[in-house]
């Protein structure tokens, strides 16, 4: 019986974090598109890609998990640059781009 309450206890874990980590990419994606469209710039594929997981401490010393994800944008539709944005929790910790031509 213990075993079967084990499981049943992972596989929930297991769930409600990936439930929080699609609603986290989310909030990227849309933050990555209002930062392109902003700095007049063209997100490409429309798609953000995970890239690292880590445990942070932001400004109050308050642990989060945060989350790294690149993308590509393109600045005259020719050239293609990466970009990354850094997620603590559920907020945009950062937006980093690469130097591209105008």
């Amino acid at each position: 019986m213990w075993p079967d309450i084990f499981m049943i206890l992972l596989f929930t874990a297991g769930f409600l974090y990936w439930q929080s980590a699609q609603k986290v990419k989310e909030i990227a994606l849309a933050a990555t598109k209002r930062h392109c469209h902003e700095m007049e710039l063209q997100m490409l594929d429309g798609y953000i890609a995970f890239n690292a997981i880590s445990l942070r401490r932001d400004n109050k010393g308050k642990v989060h998990i945060a989350r790294g994800y690149q993308f590509e944008f393109s600045s005259t539709g020719a050239e293609r640059y990466n970009g990354q944005i850094q997620m603590l929790g559920r907020r945009v910790a950062s937006i980093q781009l690469e130097p591209y031509r105008i």
